[in-house]
């Protein structure tokens, strides 16, 4: 098993990757267990992802060693079946309004910086390093990458990781947006799931329309982008969960966003 998923009753979704003794590099098999895992986040309408990867390293990228037994049109073809699979989880998960958390590790490479930048909140171990490696290889970007680094640290900045393949530390990574934040090693797990939880118990709904807003904000001008925030505002402010956060803070309480249990 590549990717572990566990769904509990009260919505919380944790994908974990599986391969540590690999890095948790992406192979086929890995691929095609995110997107499963994805879909099965999207037929059971969780509230909150909780993305990890076991071992000392989150994810490394791709599987080089899987890769370098084929070659020619075989390798083409190989690495188009893993791209589309990994491509549709990553566009499944951005998809559903539950937003997601990353904690990660260890060495982040290649798509494994894809995973951690497709995350709403992504946590960093302080002892994390991220490398772009692709043109190392002779690749060229997937998983997003060159499309999530521009947006989060700039242009400029994005070639300069992703051509010159520098090491970046936790801090620096940090400091420039690639993460939301750093936490001691240690710590990573329990402030990942406390995080992971509070989401859960926020509005989902509004969650998403929100991902939503600010993705669509880089691709549309500003005049079409009010006339959105003005719908998916007046639609969240009739739902259950707008309403019921207006009257708490009217009464200067906690709002309860999570649904009712059924009746018995």
């Amino acid at each position: 098993m590549s990717v572990r998923t566990e769904i509990r009753d009260d919505g919380l979704a944790h994908v974990s990757l599986c391969r540590g003794a690999a890095g948790n590099a992406i192979d086929l098999e890995t691929a095609r267990a995110l997107l499963d895992a994805a879909r099965e986040c999207e037929r059971q309408d969780v509230r909150a992802v909780m993305l990890t990867g076991e071992g000392r390293s989150f994810c490394v990228g791709g599987d080089l060693r899987e890769f370098s037994t084929l070659s020619g049109e075989a390798l083409q073809q190989h690495l188009l079946a893993v791209t589309d699979a990994l491509h549709e989880a990553l566009r499944t998960f951005a998809a559903i309004d539950a937003p997601m958390v990353a904690a990660v590790q260890g060495a982040v490479a290649g798509a494994g910086i894809g995973l951690a930048a497709a995350a709403d909140v992504t946590l960093a171990a302080d002892d994390a390093s991220f490398t772009a490696a692709y043109t190392g290889i002779g690749y060229s970007p997937d998983a997003g990458v060159s499309w999530f680094l521009p947006r989060l640290v700039g242009p400029k900045r994005a070639l300069d990781l992703l051509l010159t393949n520098r090491r970046v530390p936790a801090a620096e990574a940090a400091a420039i947006g690639l993460v939301s934040r750093v936490v001691a090693a240690g710590r990573l797990a329990e402030e990942a799931a406390r995080t992971a939880e509070a989401l859960r118990r926020g509005p989902t709904a509004a969650f998403g329309a929100t991902r939503r807003l600010v993705a669509s904000g880089f691709t549309v001008d500003l005049g079409p982008h009010l006339d959105q925030e003005a719908r998916a505002l007046a639609a969240a402010a009739v739902s259950d969960t707008g309403r019921e956060g207006v009257a708490a803070f009217l009464a200067k309480r906690t709002p309860e966003f999570l649904p009712l249990p059924p009746s018995p």
